[in-house]
């Protein structure tokens, strides 16, 4: 069988790595990939959004089954396009991929349909927006509508950085035609879920919850990431929780879906915060996070490829997902300056040992050696009987990786500790 996996980063390793498990993955392709997915994958240098060089590629070489990961090939309709010629997928069509390319799209889906949610205004004119800000509550929570590269949130504490943020969006472009329209929203606190879900448009199964660390330093501190580090489960999501976020969340986003006409087939995301006043969403995503695939495909102890052959195939209800009852911690390594400005081009060294445990993302080979080429480089990940064993095992590996300019967060899962009095 041959498989096609769309996109270059560390989940789109981390999804190969578990295709590879079935047997029938006689050939992966990666387009693109990255110099650390070519030793588990053919790369080919097709963009993630040339969509017509994915369709003629996959059609050319008789791709038996195709996934998409990344969110941008999915709202432009790669899924459509592969489905188009022939090809069967998982992932999203772009219909129902606008529940994350547009956040004004699924702040207004959860409105009508009640599904609890922070309370927000969305705003197409920066002036409007600017005299919202001046008396608005605080802190609030700005968001670009279209996708950003998970970095068109901010959380300004004072005016002057909520006046900033919408000017920065709306009036100089920084996340380009995606910040035009801004959600502005209340401010939760509680602490944050990440869930990811398998779902045919009918049937919905969670994975493994997870805590993501979204800051770049030490302590919760610096700029918003596309995430430094991750572990699964997370301790705060009880199976009360996970009870109630079936009930009034899960199902209700998957029924609303099917009910606009976007019926959604794939993984969907839950971002959730576990407030005082119950469970909220914070955003969704049409697909698989990154970094928690890194922690969440290693504990599925079922056969991936066939799970989402159910998903492609509406069969989910009759297929089994299971997972270990173990612990993962994934520390990513970046770029000393992510996610702001970095040097690239330093070599990358990774015992062999450990290589089945490394989650490439930001790395090209050149003359045989594996060097940096993005922000975030790698992930590391550890699976334990216990939270603190896997911390542990996954800051032991990290220990092993050398490359020029490396940094990365000293404290993941500590926030998970607390909730077993692990942690200060």
């Amino acid at each position: 069988m041959k498989i096609l996996v769309v996109g270059g980063g560390g989940r789109e390793h981390a999804i190969i790595k578990k295709l590879r498990e079935n047997p029938a993955a006689e050939e992966i392709f990666a387009l693109p990939g990255n110099g650390g997915i070519a030793r588990d994958a053919t790369c080919v240098n097709i963009g993630a959004k040339d969509i017509e060089g994915i369709v003629r590629f996959a059609a050319e070489n008789e791709i038996d089954y195709a996934v998409v990961a990344p969110d941008d090939p999915l709202v432009l309709g790669c899924v459509d396009a592969l489905n188009g010629a022939g090809i069967p997928c998982f992932g999203p069509d772009s219909k129902a991929a606008i529940i994350e390319g547009s956040k004004v799209f699924s702040k207004e889906l959860m409105k009508k349909y009640g599904i609890p949610t922070a309370e927000y205004e969305v705003f197409s004119d920066a002036v409007a927006a600017l005299e919202y800000v001046k008396t608005c509550a605080l802190p609030t929570v700005i968001k670009a509508d279209g996708l950003a590269l998970g970095k068109g949130v901010i959380i300004a504490e004072t005016r002057e950085e909520a006046e900033t943020a919408v000017r920065s969006m709306m009036l100089e472009g920084a996340f380009g035609e995606s910040g035009s329209r801004v959600v502005i929203e209340e401010f939760l606190t509680g602490p944050e879920v990440s869930v990811l879900s398998f779902t045919d448009g009918e049937t919905v199964v969670p994975m493994v919850s997870s805590m993501d660390h979204k800051r770049a330093f030490d302590g919760d501190r610096g700029l918003n990431t596309g995430g430094m580090g991750t572990v699964a489960p997370n301790p705060y999501y009880t199976e009360a929780a996970a009870a109630e976020c079936m009930e009034k969340i899960f199902l209700p986003t998957v029924a609303a879906m099917k009910a606009e006409g976007r019926a959604f087939r794939g993984c969907l995301y839950f971002g959730l915060m576990l407030t005082p006043k119950g469970a909220r969403v914070i955003e969704y995503n049409c697909r698989f996070g990154d970094p928690e695939t890194q922690v969440v495909l290693p504990l599925l102890e079922s056969d991936l490829l066939t799970v989402m052959q159910a998903v492609t195939n509406g069969t989910l209800a009759d297929a089994e997902v299971k997972f270990s009852g173990k612990n993962a911690c994934c520390v990513v390594m970046a770029s000393e300056g992510y996610p702001v400005s970095y040097e690239k081009g330093f070599e990358i060294s990774i015992p062999e040992a450990i290589r089945d445990d490394v989650y490439v993302a930001g790395a090209k080979l050149e003359d045989g050696k594996l060097l940096t080429s993005g922000g975030r480089v790698l992930g590391v990940t550890a699976v334990c009987d216990t939270l603190p064993g896997a911390i542990d095992s996954a800051y032991e590996k990290v220990s092993r990786i050398s490359f020029g300019n490396a940094f990365y967060r000293h404290d993941i899962g500590a926030r998970a500790l607390m909730v077993y009095g692990e942690a200060e």
